[in-house]
């Protein structure tokens, strides 16, 4: 007879987990995060200083800004090493890396999703382009954070006279990760989970280094009781179990449960608020003329979701399919605290399922965020300003996408911009400048994306800049905008100008668009 797995109190399958044992977590923002298990273990911690020295590893970034998510382990003593790949929704534990407190890593989400993958399959490591030529190369600080992290966990290796990366893979001792229902042989289904994650491939891992699996579902059902292909975790996989209340089990950190998240249907059904006028609904305006009818599509978070919103209030929002790294396919992609979800997907596969997808040039155009540019068209959205966002899928999507959008307002910290008169007005200029000479970080390699014929633009409220050979050369304006005093002068760096830019249309900037 198969065996039976053992369901647990969280305090009883934490007690599962050594001194010094590498923990990976699955989760995307709180979509599949095991919220009460993390919560439990820093309880554990608080209350016994155990356990302590732990390594932990995770892909998608998987907090809530404040304190939910891997903020609960945030601990001087419990971490002391991590590896992550989005650093932004944790911020108690980016001040422990920024404070050089821990050894501190930022490796690309989908680099770290395949190597969960290879460590399973017992590969010596996963070796890919992405990363080349950003912060994560070697030559350019190989993802380590601070002074006190100085071990090398990625190297340039050369395989038929072409550099690439390789990550080095590691033992994961213990998988906490999350699902819908269990039966009492383990097998876990995600009936009421809006995404799968990366969960299988940490699960994997696990147990190719003899490590455990403790899973968190909210409840157990009868043997023999569901469709076989729902089952995502099966039970061989899987060593404890956890029951947990609803308040620990939300489908994301913004919703208890949402329908749409796990069914199909027409995406005129989903509400979704129109894009309120200034700087953010021009940017998404002009984002999306660069969109085609049939583009498989990729919105990173912020900025681009108001493009969604922006295509609905056009009718164009049925002529591409949109995608999120964290698998949905189709659909509209949901915003803030749900990110990861999608509402009315066509389809939902893994994370690294997605991410082979993106590697392998599936996408024919992603609209991301900029936090600095400089000269060079290089990008920088990972450590910006003494804050530690992380890369999570940007350099993944970024080096491996046909046609680019990078979105951002051209200056930041108090700017104020208004439409009047079909001119577009600088009310108050912002005090940070975004296009900088050299940007802190590379996330984006200009120079690099040029050579591989990616075709790439630059949208803020006030112009457009492509990336030519040499930099960046400015190709459009906004009316009213005066090239010199609300462009160059606010830049750290004189762009190509090689003819009068175009004009954009007024359209683009109008409230009743």
């Amino acid at each position: 007879m198969a065996r039976r797995v053992e369901f647990l109190t969280a305090e009883e399958a934490l007690r599962l987990i050594p001194d010094g044992a590498t923990v990976a977590t699955g989760g995307f923002v709180g979509c599949g995060h095991p919220e009460l298990l993390t919560l439990e273990l820093e309880r554990r911690f608080l209350r016994e200083n155990h356990p302590r020295d732990l390594s932990l590893v995770y892909a998608a970034g998987q907090g809530d800004g404040k304190t939910r998510g891997l903020n609960h382990l945030a601990h001087e003593g419990l971490v002391r090493r991590v590896i992550g790949g989005h650093w932004n929704l944790a911020p108690a534990m980016g001040r422990l890396a920024v404070e050089n407190r821990i050894e501190a890593y930022n490796f690309p989400q989908g680099a770290i999703c395949h190597l969960f993958r290879s460590i399973a399959a017992g590969v010596p490591g996963y070796i890919c382009g992405v990363g080349l030529g950003t912060f994560v190369d070697p030559r350019l600080g190989g993802g380590r954070l601070n002074a006190r992290t100085t071990e090398d966990l990625v190297e340039i290796v050369s395989l038929d006279g072409r550099e690439w990366l390789r990550y080095k893979p590691f033992r994961v001792d213990i998988a906490l990760l999350r699902g819908t229902s269990c039966d009492s042989f383990g097998n876990i289904g995600f009936e009421r989970e809006a995404v799968f994650g990366d969960s299988l491939s940490i699960a994997q891992a696990a147990k190719a280094g003899k490590g455990k699996v403790i899973v968190q579902v909210e409840r157990r059902v009868d043997d023999y009781s569901r469709d076989p292909k729902s089952i995502h975790l099966p039970g061989i996989l899987v060593d404890a179990v956890v029951l947990a209340p609803p308040e620990y089990h939300q489908q994301t950190f913004a919703e208890a449960f949402n329908q749409q998240y796990v069914e199909q249907g027409s995406i005129e059904a989903v509400n979704l608020d129109a894009a309120s006028n200034g700087a953010k609904l021009f940017i998404a305006r002009r984002a999306l003329q660069s969109l085609r009818a049939g583009d498989v599509v990729n919105l990173g978070i912020g900025l681009p979701e108001a493009v969604a919103r922006v295509a609905r209030q056009q009718g164009r929002l049925d002529e591409f399919t949109l995608t999120l790294e964290s698998g949905p396919i189709g659909g509209i992609p949901a915003g803030g605290l749900s990110f990861g979800a999608a509402a009315l997907p066509m389809a939902v596969i893994d994370e690294p399922s997605m991410f082979d997808f993106c590697n392998g040039g599936g996408l024919d155009v992603a609209v991301l965020s900029m936090a600095e540019c400089d000269r060079h068209g290089n990008v920088n959205v990972s450590s910006f300003g003494g804050k530690l966002a992380g890369a999570g899928g940007f350099i993944d999507i970024s080096q491996n996408t046909k046609r680019l959008v990078f979105g951002g307002s051209f200056t930041a910290g108090g700017l104020d911009v208004a439409f009047e008169d079909d001119q577009l007005k600088i009310v108050k200029e912002g005090h940070v400048r975004k296009l900088v000479d050299e940007v802190e970080q590379v996330t984006f390699n200009g120079a690099r994306a040029f050579a591989a014929g990616q075709q790439v633009l630059y949208v803020t409220e006030r112009c457009v800049f492509e990336l030519v050979q040499g930099g960046l050369e400015l190709i459009e304006i906004a009316p009213g905008v005066d090239v010199e005093k609300h462009v160059v002068n606010q830049m750290g760096f004189k762009p190509i100008i090689r003819k009068s830019p175009r004009v954009m249309s007024p359209d683009l900037f109008r409230p009743s668009l």
